[in-house]
């Protein structure tokens, strides 16, 4: 009788102690997570404060955070101060096709590497892998000679070409990875029911493998939409150019008069990174669901 009037106590209070442990450890983990929401999301902050400022403003020291009017004309200003929607279409072009074509063909590989026997396959894959510890400094030289031989240099051709041979190991590995957790039962059925290599790939692994296969593509995206370098060693006339390297040039075309243009500057910026906004928060879903099942993290 005393033992149990003394047990029931301890057992309430040690529920209690855990409630108030899980309590205190999800406060701590979402004011963590808040703290770094902050400080990842004030530069995209500050960049969309300061395209709605005015040329005096945003060069007012010390520093204000929110505009006293807000000037939403720095948007359209900024689009017709360069020809911005020559450097969509650009951009909109090399960013599909070499996404495609860094899909389709990474895609292909990792399925040779996944599901296929071959000689030397391992030693193979090491070497592609390899690769990936090959900086893009040692390739960029022999690449623009190769390009000026085959007289593609000022042409969008360079951008998007090299990206159907192959589609790069790192998404080479990210799909093969993913091919293997599917059994080899559903190859096997599927083939003895007539199907070949290419059917077993196009209609039993692909739509299993849309999660793995979505992020790849965005991966791609983002990559192609954003990259600089090439565009900037490959391009020289600005009918070419792709959004990153027109926003360069709208940096450092003259205005007129000496005008400022940072705020025009910040409102580029923005219609640049609108588009990748747009594509993460339509496939987010699928990236998600890509990065956990492949296991990427980082």
């Amino acid at each position: 009788m005393t033992s149990s009037a003394v047990a029931l106590p301890t057992a309430s209070a040690n529920r209690r102690a855990r409630s108030l442990g899980k309590i205190r450890n999800a406060v701590i983990f979402y004011v963590s997570v808040a703290i770094l929401s902050v400080f990842f999301m004030g530069p995209f902050v500050w960049t969309v404060i300061s395209s709605l400022k005015d040329a005096s403003e945003i060069a007012t020291f010390p520093p204000t955070f929110l505009p006293k009017q807000l000037h939403w004309e720095n948007y359209p200003n900024a689009w017709s101060r360069v020809p911005f929607l020559s450097f969509y279409i650009n951009s909109i072009l090399v960013t599909g096709l070499a996404t495609l074509g860094q899909t389709v063909t990474a895609t292909l590989v990792a399925y040779g590497f996944a599901r296929f026997r071959f000689p030397w396959k391992n030693a193979l894959f090491m070497l592609v892998m390899s690769t990936l510890m090959v900086p893009w400094e040692v390739t960029i030289v022999p690449s623009f000679l190769l390009f000026r031989t085959l007289g593609w240099l000022d042409t969008l051709t360079p951008l998007i070409v090299p990206h159907w041979l192959g589609g790069g190991p790192f998404f080479i590995f990210l799909l093969r990875q993913f091919f293997m957790t599917i059994p080899r039962d559903y190859d096997e059925a599927a083939k003895i029911d007539g199907a070949n290599s290419l059917q077993v790939l196009w209609e039993i692994l692909v739509p299993l493998c849309r999660p793995a296969i979505t992020t790849v593509a965005i991966f791609a995206a983002l990559f192609h939409w954003n990259a600089f370098i090439e565009p900037l060693i490959f391009l020289n006339s600005p009918e070419k150019f792709t959004i990153s390297l027109g926003l360069r040039y709208f940096q450092t075309a003259p205005l007129d008069a000496g005008e400022p243009k940072e705020h025009l500057l910040m409102a580029g910026t923005i219609i640049m990174i609108v588009p990748c906004v747009i594509l993460f928060f339509a496939a987010q879903r699928y990236f998600v669901k890509g990065i956990v099942l492949s296991g990427l993290k980082g």
